[in-house]
């Protein structure tokens, strides 16, 4: 018992530090070096050696007690502020994923929705346009390779937008509201009501693949309320911007990458447990055959609404 009580100690040991204490510590000492060089010195090394050799000669940090002190309120400012990044980062998570019944939402995907329209007619008019380069022997009509590549580049601008017309006002919410619209389009089941049933028969490496895709997810937003922090301390000392845009370019090259793995994880839960799941509720046989019938999707949503 001891042998795992120590492991588990120092698992929750080394997420604590990974979590909590580091983050805030690098924030507190960008904090504390904006504070001290301000504006107009802030490249001035000496000025913050001085103010650190000051520091050092204090009569009381000589002692034991207050020194331990110190380190107390440092750890404890530090993983406050963690705690505060972290729930500004779920508030950031809300956010992206948001429905947007709110003017300025509205106004957001109407923006998108313009541009997403744009991207698919350059689109269509590329493939109409595209003259073919002839047929082969197996009379598969092919098309310049130029004129292949042009149509790839506007395909991925236009999905850079949202892979289907946009209804919400960021990228984020638009990509889990195409993985519900394609599940209803192929199964006709309501992805809303279907999960959490889903989810209670996956086997754990899809759940703990699934789990590790939300959490990195949740991580990109945590590192985008880092971002607020540093352009907050931005107002004292210019070069935490840098660092500021630094972190939200990163978040949101992370966020993005990590929340289409996880809406493709989701489609592929439902495609490959679907079946499943209409077996152990009775919709169908345990030895039928075949892809999950808009039928069976039809009556999962309604069994799982309860007449709601």
């Amino acid at each position: 018992m001891n042998p795992l009580l120590a492991t588990l100690g120092s698992k929750l040991t080394e997420r604590w530090l990974n979590l909590l204490v580091l983050p805030g510590a690098l924030f507190l000492a960008v904090a504390a070096v904006g504070t001290t060089l301000g504006h107009r010195h802030w490249h001035d090394l000496d000025r913050l050696r001085g103010t650190l050799d000051d520091l050092a000669t204090r009569p009381a940090l000589d002692r034991t007690g207050t020194a331990a002190l110190l380190v107390a309120v440092v750890l404890l400012t530090a993983a406050a502020a963690s705690l505060a990044a972290q729930f500004l980062g779920g508030a950031i998570e809300q956010y992206w994923l948001r429905l947007g019944r709110d003017p300025l939402s509205r106004a957001l995907t109407a923006r998108r929705t313009r541009r997403w329209k744009e991207g698919d007619t350059k689109v269509e008019d590329a493939v109409v346009h595209a003259g073919p380069a002839g047929a082969g022997t197996d009379g598969v009509v092919t098309i310049p390779r130029v004129t292949w590549e042009r149509i790839q580049a506007l395909t991925a601008a236009r999905d850079r937008i949202a892979l289907r017309e946009p209804a919400r006002p960021t990228w984020y919410g638009d990509r889990m509201q195409a993985t519900a619209d394609r599940v209803e389009a192929a199964y006709g089941v309501d992805l809303a009501v279907l999960w959490p049933r889903l989810w209670l028969i996956l086997p754990e490496p899809a759940v703990q693949q699934i789990r590790a895709g939300r959490d990195s997810f949740s991580a990109a937003a945590r590192l985008a309320s880092w971002a607020v922090g540093y352009a907050l301390l931005a107002c004292w000392w210019w070069p935490a911007a840098l660092v500021a845009v630094g972190c939200g370019a990163v978040a949101r090259s992370r966020a993005r990458t990590a929340l289409d793995a996880f809406a493709n994880l989701i489609e592929a839960a439902v495609d490959v447990h679907g079946r499943e799941l209409a077996t152990r509720v009775g919709l169908i046989a345990p030895d039928a055959t075949g892809l999950l019938a808009q039928e069976t999707g039809d009556g999962m949503s309604e069994v799982f609404r309860k007449a709601d």
